[in-house]
């Protein structure tokens, strides 16, 4: 190039970097179509439509994928996954909707072939960033593609999930190798199931994790009928939670107060396996439970969202914070002092969490134990992470969601090769 040129290079030379261009098919992408599920869209016209194409044998592979999604969307996982099988068995890179005509940044997401819930949804994160966004499903019996697709950094969305646990193996088996940088290592996302994560985190200052422990149906069978549960963890006393291993987002999460309790629980359940952990009574001097919901970004902290709710039992979606302004003017405040109040108060143990999972990208959900320290009840790298709900109802929370999308933009800008104009 001449001196003087306005061109951009890269440091990396494409050529030596093991990247090809593969073919990679469009689709409308998880964050469009659970908006509008989330919004009330009536979304069966579009899945008798795509039904129509697939039948007749038009239907792309982006279709298809969409398809899947749709009909989990509409209740129906088991149909849904078993088109997700047929479609990623013949194609696996896939291309979401950017919002540049002109990417300035590539990014390739590696996901595993799970029902809608277990990836990372980073559509949410990049959808106005004007990040190019591919995501490479790591599918049974089907091996990475060599050389990989092009891109300019790539993160691991698969999650901790029994399901992922190939696709996992997959991706670090070739990490050492990998062209790129590579966010969410594999080794640290396996550490997030709740057993696991109680040994991270325990002993950390100012921060309490109850033990969770996974327990087989039998022998929590045989806990219920004696009444003791010393069997399990020495000093494990009624009332405990136990929830289905593998659950979340509360399905068969329960709070026991007795044997007589657990036996009807499992009545109930057909689970094999199951977490107890014992129960912390975190209610505020007002009665209320508090559950705040914090994203790490490359260390750092950021408020995502709080919810009140008199049940210890709480999701964003059961508290009803729609429905109080009061609730709503709390959470506002939570957000706009979080770094100089909650992140300050906490801060040793926030450290702590980073540094000790060390992930790029997690959340926690978490709440203040009657001593003032940080409970912590789960980490994750694939909670919902979104700007979906009402400006007018929740005018707080768009600026707050921004920040949080720019950061996690940053934070791949950074990861990725410099460029430097050339001489």
């Amino acid at each position: 190039m001449q001196a003087g040129s306005n061109h951009w290079v890269l440091l990396m030379d494409r050529e030596d970097t093991g990247l090809a261009s593969h073919p990679s098919a469009e689709r409308i992408g998880f964050a469009r179509l659970t908006t509008m599920a989330f919004e009330g869209a009536d979304l069966r016209p579009l899945r008798d439509q795509l039904i129509g194409r697939l039948a007749d044998g038009s239907a792309s592979a982006g279709e298809g994928l969409d398809l899947s999604l749709i009909i989990q969307l509409l209740g129906d996982k088991q149909t849904g996954m078993a088109i997700q099988a047929e479609v990623l068995a013949y194609h696996q890179l896939y291309r979401s909707p950017c919002s540049s005509q002109a990417p300035k940044l590539r990014v390739l997401a590696l996901a595993a072939a799970i029902d809608m819930g277990g990836n990372t949804p980073i559509e949410f994160l990049l959808e106005n960033s004007g990040i190019e966004l591919q995501t490479l499903y790591v599918v049974a019996g089907i091996d990475l593609p060599i050389p990989l697709p092009e891109h300019d950094v790539a993160i691991v969305i698969a999650s901790d999930s029994e399901e992922c646990v190939e696709a996992l193996r997959k991706i670090d088996a070739m990490a050492p190798r990998w062209p790129r940088r590579l966010l969410n290592s594999p080794r640290f996302v396996r550490n997030l199931d709740r057993d696991k994560l109680y040994g991270l985190l325990q002993g950390c200052a100012g921060l309490e994790i109850p033990a969770t422990l996974s327990v087989a149906r039998a022998e929590l069978t045989s806990m219920a009928q004696s009444t003791d549960l010393s069997a399990i963890a020495t000093g494990l006393k009624f009332p405990v939670i136990v929830r289905p291993r593998g659950s979340h987002a509360g399905v068969g999460l329960v709070k026991v107060d007795d044997g007589a309790a657990l036996a009807q629980y499992l009545a109930g359940r057909p689970e094999q396996a199951f977490f107890v952990s014992r129960f912390v009574d975190y209610s505020s001097a007002d009665g209320l439970y508090r559950k705040y919901r914090a994203v790490f970004i490359d260390g750092k902290p950021y408020a995502c969202h709080m919810a009140i709710a008199d049940r210890w039992d709480i999701w964003y979606l059961n508290a009803g914070m729609a429905f109080s302004e009061e609730k709503r003017e709390e959470e506002a405040r939570f957000m706009r002092d979080f770094d100089h109040d909650f992140a300050f108060r906490h801060r040793a143990a926030l450290a702590a969490v980073a540094n000790r999972v060390g992930l790029d990208y997690f959340t926690i959900d978490c709440a203040e134990n009657k001593s003032g320290e940080l409970l912590i009840f789960e980490a994750d790298n694939t909670a919902v992470v979104h700007n979906m709900d009402s400006p007018v109802v929740f005018p707080y929370k768009a600026p707050q969601m921004r920040k949080i999308f720019d950061a996690f933009a940053a934070m791949l800008s950074r990861a990725a090769p410099k460029r430097e104009q050339a001489a």
